[in-house]
């Protein structure tokens, strides 16, 4: 039996990307069924790296502007994060290697898929797949910090892993994917 019925779909907003009031028809278990309303937010798939340096015991973050974190109370707005990208027409493998060159400045060839997840699945569609890769100075290639036609201003931070790590209990990273990644990280011993 199917449990979702789409009635109906609404476009409230496609101007950055895709605000959609969405109504169905719900049967619960015990098969009745309710007629809901929901807004979905489809700003497309993407992808996330880790980039380590084990031999260091270091990681590669980035620091950019980001709105709605202002908007809800970051003082300056300003976030700590690992690399990531929206996968646009890329796979996300492809995705995450262009991303790390653009915003970190690294170019690196190997990476590993560690998980996917729904990050705010009540409200957004996305699914974000995560990456980690190791890193050395010889993959080096530019100062990264993103690209001017996107506005992006990145800032790069090699930051020790014990540093990166305190700066989640101190509430200086905030960042869920980072957070998954530290953690991620820290469980399998990577660094």
């Amino acid at each position: 039996m199917k449990q979702v019925n789409i009635l109906n779909t609404e476009i409230l907003s496609d101007n950055w990307y895709t605000l959609k009031k969405v109504t169905y028809e719900f049967t619960e278990k015990n098969g009745e069924t309710s007629v809901q309303h929901r807004e979905a937010y489809d700003r497309g798939n993407g992808a996330t790296i880790l980039l380590y340096n084990k031999a260091q015991a270091s990681v590669i973050l980035t620091k950019q502007f980001r709105l709605p974190t202002y908007i809800n109370g970051n003082t300056d707005g300003m976030l700590i994060e690992c690399c990531a990208g929206l996968l646009d027409k890329d796979n996300p493998e492809d995705c995450i290697r262009k991303e790390t060159e653009e915003e970190t400045g690294y170019k690196i060839t190997h990476v590993k898929k560690v998980f996917e997840a729904y990050m705010s699945p009540g409200s957004v569609t996305e699914i974000l797949y995560f990456f980690v890769a190791e890193y050395t100075k010889e993959m080096k290639v530019s100062d990264g910090g993103g690209l001017a036609h996107e506005n992006e201003n990145i800032e790069v931070l090699e930051l020790s892993f014990s540093q990166a790590l305190k700066m989640v209990h101190t509430g200086e990273i905030k960042d869920a994917k980072t957070i998954m990644l530290l953690q991620y990280a820290q469980l399998a011993a990577l660094v």
